[in-house]
């Protein structure tokens, strides 16, 4: 047989219909009940002209500070294809009543034409490490046909536009839900409508608003309200809020998988020791079957992570294999524990210092996380650089002051405060030393980003160190970062 015949005797895939184009101008009109200036095409989507590409559509939403349409022509001026707008203007635009409605509306529609194992992640801690490696695995087996979330757009924009974004022809669409408030999963999950949907952990983010941590748990398990018919629902075995999350699963799942160490875990930890090149080496039990695989990220929680990932990929029908390939070549996330070299004189001769960029999240698991990680890095001296964390409530000095006991236990070598919030860990610091916290540690307390870059700069940080950078994303502690990852080496 020639090459010419085996083409033609290529199988008919079921998608080989759909257009090439992520939009045609027709189909956004159908979508959304506007009306076309023109016919267009789109490849992408978009709500920030900064982030604009060539031949993306660009949405003028209307925010509570700022009018999209203010920044149609620069959008336009960067390759946008075509705007959706409220106004006529003169470049190629759909125009609707309501842009914001129109993304939703479109949102929908993605999602119902496309054929496609979903996958919804949420959680205290963790989700968007979870969501990445979740989609690394399925991209990896699927060859390239995987979409998911990028960055952190996880709220009532961010999961609508990211829908948008998927492609007819995807295979698998992974996607990330976060929340402040009760009630907002719930939306965003009638939106998603999960084959497979994820819960990593629950931990005290956002108690300000919630009061509880059982009601961040029934506020998490709003997720599994939007599961397909027959869908899984994937629980942490070893939260306190094991059963409650389990029992709210049950009303909407057809099978709950729980992961973690404890006995009763469906894909349950057996083991995990050190990879000769750093990470873990992990072997799990899945009830039917063992695996072994390697995971790249460092420290305990990732171990644990990486068990949810698995669990996901095979519910959603992927490949395990390549689900432990992903996990071992996995790096870390800007400002999610991505990891930078940087020049620094003196020390131990190196040359060079560890940089751990933590910059963009904190709450009181995940300090704890980070903070153990720390103390398992080698070193010659352990710095951590720690922002407030925000969204506590009245629970935020308690959670604050206890940090003193992870930070002893890390033997961190100096310490740089900021923040307000901070002033209940300063004050159980400035104690004189006990059992719990050993000997003194010599700490700063700044009250913004700016300080603590003068602060850290006057300490010097030298070869051999590691240096921890940590804290909710307000603080702003992603400058500090980026003003030494400038020293890259």
């Amino acid at each position: 047989m020639n090459a010419y015949a085996r083409i033609l005797e290529w199988p008919i895939q079921p998608d080989d219909a759909a257009g090439l184009a992520l939009w045609t101008a027709g189909e956004i009109a159908a979508a959304t009940g506007g009306t076309p200036s023109a016919d267009f095409q789109a490849a992408g989507a978009d709500i920030d002209s900064r982030d604009v590409g060539e031949g993306d559509l660009f949405f003028a939403l209307k925010g509570e500070a700022m009018d999209g349409h203010v920044f149609v022509d620069a959008a336009i001026a960067r390759g946008a294809a075509a705007a959706i707008v409220d106004r006529p203007i003169a470049a190629p635009h759909v125009l609707v009543d309501d842009t914001s409605s129109a993304l939703e509306m479109l949102a929908k529609v993605a999602r119902n034409r496309a054929d496609a194992r979903i996958i919804g992640v949420t959680g205290s801690v963790g989700k968007t490490g979870v969501k990445e490696a979740i989609f690394a695995a399925l991209d990896r087996s699927s060859r390239g046909r995987a979409h998911r979330s990028v960055k952190s757009y996880n709220n009532h924009v961010g999961v609508p536009l990211s829908l948008a974004r998927m492609s007819a022809r995807a295979r698998f669409g992974v996607f990330e839900m976060g929340m402040n408030h009760a009630g907002e999963i719930r939306a965003l999950t009638a939106l998603v409508r999960p084959h497979v949907a994820v819960i990593t952990t629950i931990a005290p983010a956002h108690i300000e608003m919630l009061g509880s941590e059982e009601a961040i748990a029934d506020a998490k398990a709003e997720i599994f309200e939007g599961l397909e018919p027959g869908g899984v629902a994937i629980i942490p075995a070893d939260s306190p809020h094991h059963a409650r999350l389990k029992e709210a699963a049950e009303k909407h799942a057809g099978a709950v998988v729980s992961f973690g160490r404890a006995s009763h875990a469906d894909v349950r930890l057996l083991d995990a020791v050190p990879a000769p090149g750093g990470g873990s080496l992990v072997t799990a039990d899945m009830g039917d079957r063992r695996i072994c695989y390697t995971v790249a990220a460092p420290g305990d929680h990732w171990i644990v992570n990486s068990l949810a990932v698995i669990a996901a990929v095979r519910a959603a029908g992927g490949d395990l294999g390549a689900a432990g390939l992903a996990l071992a070549e996995l790096e870390g996330l800007k400002g999610r524990g991505e990891r930078h070299t940087i020049a620094a004189a003196g020390g131990d001769g190196s040359g060079t210092a560890l940089l751990i960029d933590e910059s963009y999240n904190a709450n009181p698991a995940s300090m704890r996380a980070t903070l153990a990680q720390l103390g398992a890095t080698p070193a010659r001296r352990r710095v951590a650089v720690l922002g407030s964390m925000k969204e506590l409530g009245s629970h935020g000095p308690s959670f604050h002051a206890q940090l003193a006991d992870p930070i002893a236990a890390a033997q961190i070598d100096r310490l740089f405060l900021v923040g307000d919030e901070m002033q209940a860990l300063a004050d159980e610091l400035g104690k004189e030393p006990g059992a719990a916290l050993g000997k003194a540690i010599p700490f700063d307390h700044c009250r913004t980003a700016g300080e603590a870059l003068d602060a850290l700069k006057r300490f010097g940080v030298e070869g051999g160190d590691a240096l921890l950078i940590k804290g909710s994303n307000s603080v702003g502690l992603g400058a500090v970062v980026a003003a030494l990852a400038k020293q890259e080496g």
